[in-house]
Protein backbone atom coordinates (compact mmCIF):
# COMPACT_ATOMS: atom_id res chain seq x y z
CA UNK A 1 0.00 0.00 0.00
CA UNK A 2 1.25 3.51 -0.86
CA UNK A 3 -0.72 5.57 1.64
CA UNK A 4 -2.01 7.71 -1.23
CA UNK A 5 -5.74 8.22 -1.57
CA UNK A 6 -7.55 6.76 -4.57
CA UNK A 7 -9.77 8.73 -6.95
CA UNK A 8 -11.89 7.80 -9.95
CA UNK A 9 -12.44 10.46 -12.63
CA UNK A 10 -14.95 9.82 -15.41
CA UNK A 11 -14.29 11.71 -18.62
CA UNK A 12 -10.71 12.06 -17.36
CA UNK A 13 -9.02 11.67 -20.75
CA UNK A 14 -9.62 15.28 -21.85
CA UNK A 15 -10.88 18.72 -20.87
CA UNK A 16 -11.85 19.47 -17.29
CA UNK A 17 -11.60 15.79 -16.37
CA UNK A 18 -8.01 15.67 -17.61
CA UNK A 19 -7.13 18.76 -15.59
CA UNK A 20 -8.70 17.12 -12.53
CA UNK A 21 -6.61 13.97 -13.06
CA UNK A 22 -3.41 16.03 -13.22
CA UNK A 23 -4.26 18.18 -10.22
CA UNK A 24 -5.18 15.25 -8.00
CA UNK A 25 -2.05 13.32 -8.98
CA UNK A 26 0.14 16.34 -8.23
CA UNK A 27 -1.38 16.49 -4.75
CA UNK A 28 -0.85 12.91 -3.67
CA UNK A 29 -3.71 10.93 -5.22
CA UNK A 30 -3.60 7.72 -7.22
CA UNK A 31 -6.10 8.15 -10.05
CA UNK A 32 -8.21 5.78 -12.15
CA UNK A 33 -9.42 7.32 -15.41
CA UNK A 34 -12.69 6.16 -16.98
CA UNK A 35 -13.22 7.28 -20.57
CA UNK A 36 -13.56 5.92 -24.11
CA UNK A 37 -10.54 7.22 -26.06
CA UNK A 38 -7.45 4.99 -25.85
CA UNK A 39 -4.88 7.70 -26.60
CA UNK A 40 -6.47 10.09 -24.10
CA UNK A 41 -6.54 7.35 -21.46
CA UNK A 42 -2.86 6.56 -22.01
CA UNK A 43 -1.95 10.23 -21.81
CA UNK A 44 -3.87 10.68 -18.55
CA UNK A 45 -2.13 7.71 -16.94
CA UNK A 46 1.25 9.14 -18.00
CA UNK A 47 0.30 12.41 -16.25
CA UNK A 48 -0.44 10.52 -13.03
CA UNK A 49 2.78 8.53 -13.19
CA UNK A 50 4.82 11.66 -13.95
CA UNK A 51 3.49 13.10 -10.68
CA UNK A 52 4.65 10.02 -8.78
CA UNK A 53 1.28 8.30 -8.48
CA UNK A 54 -0.31 5.12 -9.72
CA UNK A 55 -2.57 5.58 -12.71
CA UNK A 56 -5.13 3.17 -14.09
CA UNK A 57 -6.93 3.50 -17.43
CA UNK A 58 -10.25 1.72 -17.81
CA UNK A 59 -12.02 2.07 -21.16
CA UNK A 60 -15.61 2.79 -20.12
CA UNK A 61 -18.81 4.13 -21.62
CA UNK A 62 -20.48 5.76 -18.61
CA UNK A 63 -23.89 5.43 -20.26
CA UNK A 64 -23.62 1.69 -19.57
CA UNK A 65 -24.12 0.91 -15.87
CA UNK A 66 -22.50 -2.51 -16.06
CA UNK A 67 -19.37 -1.06 -17.68
CA UNK A 68 -19.13 1.48 -14.84
CA UNK A 69 -19.64 -1.30 -12.28
CA UNK A 70 -16.94 -3.44 -13.89
CA UNK A 71 -14.55 -0.47 -14.00
CA UNK A 72 -15.02 0.24 -10.28
CA UNK A 73 -14.34 -3.40 -9.45
CA UNK A 74 -11.09 -3.21 -11.43
CA UNK A 75 -10.09 -0.01 -9.63
CA UNK A 76 -10.64 -1.66 -6.25
CA UNK A 77 -8.63 -4.73 -7.27
CA UNK A 78 -5.72 -2.84 -8.81
CA UNK A 79 -5.49 0.32 -6.70
CA UNK A 80 -7.59 -0.21 -3.57
CA UNK A 81 -10.74 1.25 -1.94
CA UNK A 82 -12.16 4.32 -3.68
CA UNK A 83 -11.99 7.55 -1.62
CA UNK A 84 -13.16 10.03 -4.26
CA UNK A 85 -15.38 9.68 -7.33
CA UNK A 86 -15.58 12.60 -9.79
CA UNK A 87 -18.40 12.48 -12.37
CA UNK A 88 -17.31 14.65 -15.28
CA UNK A 89 -18.03 12.78 -18.54
CA UNK A 90 -20.43 14.50 -20.95
CA UNK A 91 -21.14 15.20 -24.60
CA UNK A 92 -23.03 17.97 -26.34
CA UNK A 93 -24.56 19.35 -29.52
CA UNK A 94 -24.57 23.01 -30.49
CA UNK A 95 -27.71 23.58 -32.55
CA UNK A 96 -31.40 24.43 -32.23
CA UNK A 97 -33.48 21.87 -30.35
CA UNK A 98 -35.64 21.03 -33.38
CA UNK A 99 -32.55 20.29 -35.49
CA UNK A 100 -31.02 17.70 -33.12
CA UNK A 101 -31.80 14.10 -34.16
CA UNK A 102 -33.69 12.16 -31.53
CA UNK A 103 -31.04 9.44 -31.20
CA UNK A 104 -28.35 12.04 -30.65
CA UNK A 105 -30.44 13.88 -28.06
CA UNK A 106 -31.03 10.62 -26.21
CA UNK A 107 -27.34 9.72 -26.32
CA UNK A 108 -26.27 13.11 -24.91
CA UNK A 109 -28.75 12.63 -22.07
CA UNK A 110 -27.52 9.10 -21.40
CA UNK A 111 -23.90 10.23 -21.16
CA UNK A 112 -24.32 13.60 -19.45
CA UNK A 113 -27.14 12.72 -17.05
CA UNK A 114 -27.26 8.96 -16.68
CA UNK A 115 -23.45 8.86 -16.73
CA UNK A 116 -23.52 10.79 -13.45
CA UNK A 117 -26.39 8.68 -12.13
CA UNK A 118 -24.47 5.48 -12.90
CA UNK A 119 -21.24 6.87 -11.45
CA UNK A 120 -22.99 7.92 -8.26
CA UNK A 121 -24.78 4.59 -7.92
CA UNK A 122 -21.56 2.60 -8.29
CA UNK A 123 -19.57 4.96 -6.04
CA UNK A 124 -22.19 4.54 -3.31
CA UNK A 125 -22.05 0.76 -3.69
CA UNK A 126 -18.38 1.01 -2.70
CA UNK A 127 -18.54 3.90 -0.22
CA UNK A 128 -21.68 3.25 1.83
CA UNK A 129 -20.51 -0.09 3.29
CA UNK A 130 -17.30 1.67 4.45
CA UNK A 131 -19.27 4.78 5.52
CA UNK A 132 -16.73 7.11 3.96
CA UNK A 133 -15.93 8.77 0.67
CA UNK A 134 -16.69 11.86 -1.41
CA UNK A 135 -18.54 12.13 -4.72
CA UNK A 136 -18.12 15.32 -6.77
CA UNK A 137 -20.53 16.09 -9.61
CA UNK A 138 -19.28 18.37 -12.37
CA UNK A 139 -22.20 20.76 -12.72
CA UNK A 140 -22.62 24.03 -14.54
CA UNK A 141 -24.18 27.46 -14.37
CA UNK A 142 -26.42 25.93 -17.05
CA UNK A 143 -27.85 23.58 -14.41
CA UNK A 144 -29.71 26.68 -13.18
CA UNK A 145 -30.28 28.59 -16.42
CA UNK A 146 -30.88 27.15 -19.89
CA UNK A 147 -29.39 28.91 -22.89
CA UNK A 148 -30.02 28.65 -26.66
CA UNK A 149 -28.33 25.92 -28.73
CA UNK A 150 -27.67 23.71 -25.68
CA UNK A 151 -31.05 22.25 -24.74
CA UNK A 152 -29.72 18.68 -24.42
CA UNK A 153 -26.78 19.68 -22.21
CA UNK A 154 -28.82 22.14 -20.13
CA UNK A 155 -31.60 19.61 -19.61
CA UNK A 156 -29.10 16.98 -18.47
CA UNK A 157 -27.34 19.35 -16.08
CA UNK A 158 -30.67 20.48 -14.60
CA UNK A 159 -31.46 16.80 -14.05
CA UNK A 160 -28.08 16.19 -12.39
CA UNK A 161 -28.75 19.05 -9.96
CA UNK A 162 -32.15 17.69 -8.91
CA UNK A 163 -30.88 14.13 -8.68
CA UNK A 164 -27.88 15.19 -6.59
CA UNK A 165 -30.03 17.14 -4.15
CA UNK A 166 -32.22 14.07 -3.63
CA UNK A 167 -29.23 11.82 -2.96
CA UNK A 168 -27.76 14.33 -0.49
CA UNK A 169 -30.99 14.32 1.55
CA UNK A 170 -31.24 10.53 1.47
CA UNK A 171 -27.69 10.13 2.76
CA UNK A 172 -28.39 12.63 5.52
CA UNK A 173 -31.57 10.80 6.48
CA UNK A 174 -29.64 7.55 6.79
CA UNK A 175 -26.88 9.17 8.82
CA UNK A 176 -24.25 8.31 6.23
CA UNK A 177 -20.81 9.92 6.37
CA UNK A 178 -20.50 9.77 2.57
CA UNK A 179 -20.58 13.27 1.13
CA UNK A 180 -21.85 14.42 -2.27
CA UNK A 181 -20.86 17.82 -3.67
CA UNK A 182 -21.60 19.67 -6.90
CA UNK A 183 -19.16 22.13 -8.47
CA UNK A 184 -20.89 24.47 -10.93
CA UNK A 185 -18.67 25.74 -13.72
CA UNK A 186 -18.61 28.65 -16.19
CA UNK A 187 -17.50 28.49 -19.81
CA UNK A 188 -14.19 26.58 -19.84
CA UNK A 189 -11.45 26.40 -22.47
CA UNK A 190 -11.49 22.69 -23.25
CA UNK A 191 -11.14 20.43 -26.26
CA UNK A 192 -14.90 19.76 -26.04
CA UNK A 193 -15.49 22.65 -28.42
CA UNK A 194 -13.29 20.96 -31.03
CA UNK A 195 -15.47 17.84 -31.07
CA UNK A 196 -18.90 19.20 -30.14
CA UNK A 197 -21.62 18.13 -32.54
CA UNK A 198 -22.92 21.20 -34.35
CA UNK A 199 -24.97 22.29 -37.32
CA UNK A 200 -23.11 25.58 -37.79
CA UNK A 201 -20.18 26.40 -40.05
CA UNK A 202 -18.52 28.53 -37.37
CA UNK A 203 -16.34 26.95 -34.69
CA UNK A 204 -18.15 26.37 -31.36
CA UNK A 205 -16.85 28.35 -28.41
CA UNK A 206 -17.66 28.65 -24.69
CA UNK A 207 -19.89 31.47 -23.50
CA UNK A 208 -17.62 34.31 -22.35
CA UNK A 209 -15.94 34.92 -20.01
CA UNK A 210 -13.84 31.80 -20.58
CA UNK A 211 -11.81 30.16 -17.80
CA UNK A 212 -8.98 27.65 -17.87
CA UNK A 213 -9.78 24.06 -16.81
CA UNK A 214 -7.21 24.15 -14.01
CA UNK A 215 -9.54 26.44 -12.02
CA UNK A 216 -12.24 23.78 -12.18
CA UNK A 217 -9.73 21.10 -11.18
CA UNK A 218 -8.61 23.12 -8.16
CA UNK A 219 -12.23 23.43 -7.03
CA UNK A 220 -12.78 19.67 -7.36
CA UNK A 221 -9.71 18.96 -5.25
CA UNK A 222 -10.87 21.47 -2.65
CA UNK A 223 -14.23 19.70 -2.40
CA UNK A 224 -12.46 16.35 -2.02
CA UNK A 225 -10.79 17.68 1.12
CA UNK A 226 -13.54 20.06 2.27
CA UNK A 227 -16.83 18.60 0.99
CA UNK A 228 -19.77 20.96 0.92
CA UNK A 229 -23.12 20.86 -0.81
CA UNK A 230 -22.20 23.12 -3.70
CA UNK A 231 -19.49 25.43 -4.99
CA UNK A 232 -19.47 27.97 -7.81
CA UNK A 233 -16.48 28.71 -10.04
CA UNK A 234 -16.35 32.08 -11.80
CA UNK A 235 -18.19 35.36 -11.25
CA UNK A 236 -20.15 34.56 -14.40
CA UNK A 237 -21.56 31.43 -12.73
CA UNK A 238 -22.60 33.53 -9.75
CA UNK A 239 -24.31 36.26 -11.72
CA UNK A 240 -26.00 33.74 -14.02
CA UNK A 241 -27.49 31.78 -11.11
CA UNK A 242 -28.39 34.83 -9.04
CA UNK A 243 -29.65 36.78 -12.05
CA UNK A 244 -31.98 33.95 -13.01
CA UNK A 245 -33.42 33.94 -9.49
CA UNK A 246 -34.10 37.67 -9.61
CA UNK A 247 -35.10 38.35 -13.22
CA UNK A 248 -35.45 35.25 -15.42
CA UNK A 249 -37.51 37.25 -17.91
CA UNK A 250 -34.55 39.60 -18.45
CA UNK A 251 -32.21 36.68 -19.06
CA UNK A 252 -34.71 35.25 -21.58
CA UNK A 253 -34.42 38.48 -23.54
CA UNK A 254 -30.66 38.90 -23.14
CA UNK A 255 -29.73 35.30 -23.96
CA UNK A 256 -32.02 35.22 -26.99
CA UNK A 257 -30.35 38.36 -28.30
CA UNK A 258 -26.69 37.68 -27.50
CA UNK A 259 -25.90 34.04 -26.82
CA UNK A 260 -26.46 32.32 -30.17
CA UNK A 261 -23.70 34.26 -31.90
CA UNK A 262 -21.73 34.34 -28.65
CA UNK A 263 -21.21 30.56 -28.93
CA UNK A 264 -19.88 30.72 -32.49
CA UNK A 265 -16.38 31.81 -33.46
CA UNK A 266 -15.08 32.89 -36.87
CA UNK A 267 -11.56 31.92 -35.81
CA UNK A 268 -10.24 28.83 -37.53
CA UNK A 269 -9.52 25.89 -35.29
CA UNK A 270 -9.32 22.10 -35.17
CA UNK A 271 -12.49 20.10 -35.82
CA UNK A 272 -12.25 16.42 -34.92
CA UNK A 273 -15.85 15.47 -35.62
CA UNK A 274 -18.65 14.81 -33.13
CA UNK A 275 -17.77 12.69 -30.10
CA UNK A 276 -21.40 11.92 -29.24
CA UNK A 277 -21.23 8.33 -30.48
CA UNK A 278 -17.49 7.84 -31.00
CA UNK A 279 -14.49 9.08 -29.00
CA UNK A 280 -12.26 11.59 -30.76
CA UNK A 281 -9.15 10.94 -28.69
CA UNK A 282 -8.85 7.33 -29.80
CA UNK A 283 -5.81 7.86 -32.02
CA UNK A 284 -4.38 11.10 -30.61
CA UNK A 285 -4.27 12.54 -27.10
CA UNK A 286 -6.12 15.90 -27.08
CA UNK A 287 -5.20 17.02 -23.55
CA UNK A 288 -7.09 19.46 -21.34
CA UNK A 289 -7.03 22.79 -23.20
CA UNK A 290 -8.97 23.93 -26.23
CA UNK A 291 -8.09 26.66 -28.73
CA UNK A 292 -9.00 29.65 -26.56
CA UNK A 293 -5.90 30.00 -24.36
CA UNK A 294 -5.45 33.64 -25.40
CA UNK A 295 -8.94 34.51 -24.09
CA UNK A 296 -9.14 32.24 -21.05
CA UNK A 297 -8.72 33.46 -17.49
CA UNK A 298 -6.33 31.57 -15.23
CA UNK A 299 -7.51 33.28 -12.03
CA UNK A 300 -10.90 33.49 -10.37
CA UNK A 301 -11.50 35.67 -7.33
CA UNK A 302 -14.93 34.13 -6.72
CA UNK A 303 -13.76 30.54 -6.20
CA UNK A 304 -10.69 31.73 -4.27
CA UNK A 305 -12.96 33.63 -1.89
CA UNK A 306 -15.23 30.59 -1.61
CA UNK A 307 -12.29 28.39 -0.61
CA UNK A 308 -11.20 30.94 2.01
CA UNK A 309 -14.61 32.03 3.23
CA UNK A 310 -13.99 31.16 6.90
CA UNK A 311 -10.80 33.22 7.00
CA UNK A 312 -12.47 36.08 5.15
CA UNK A 313 -15.47 35.98 7.49
CA UNK A 314 -13.15 36.03 10.49
CA UNK A 315 -11.20 38.97 9.07
CA UNK A 316 -14.41 40.87 8.36
CA UNK A 317 -15.65 40.21 11.91
CA UNK A 318 -12.33 41.47 13.29
CA UNK A 319 -12.59 44.66 11.25
CA UNK A 320 -16.14 45.25 12.45
CA UNK A 321 -15.13 44.62 16.07
CA UNK A 322 -12.15 46.95 15.80
CA UNK A 323 -14.31 49.66 14.26
CA UNK A 324 -16.85 49.22 17.09
CA UNK A 325 -14.17 49.60 19.75
CA UNK A 326 -12.78 52.70 18.06
CA UNK A 327 -16.25 54.21 17.78
CA UNK A 328 -16.90 53.50 21.46
CA UNK A 329 -13.66 55.21 22.47
CA UNK A 330 -14.49 58.27 20.41
CA UNK A 331 -17.94 58.51 21.95
CA UNK A 332 -16.42 58.39 25.46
Amino acid sequence: MTGRRIAVVTGGSAGVGRAVVRDLAQHGWDVAVLARGEAGLRGAVKDVEAAGGRGLAVATDVADLEQVRSAAAQVTRDLGPIDLWVNDAFSGDLRYFWDIPEDEYRRITEVTYFGQVHGTRVALEHMRPRNQGVIVQAGSALAFRGIPLQSAYCGAKHAVKGFTESVITELKHCGSAVRVSMVNLPGVNTVQFDWNATGFDEHPQPVAPIFQPELAARAVRFLADHPRRTMWVGFSTAYTILGNRIAPWFLDWYLARKTVQGQLSDAGGPRYGSNVFEPRDQEADRGAHGMFDAKAKSRDVWSWASMHRLALTGAAAAVVATAGVARGRRSR
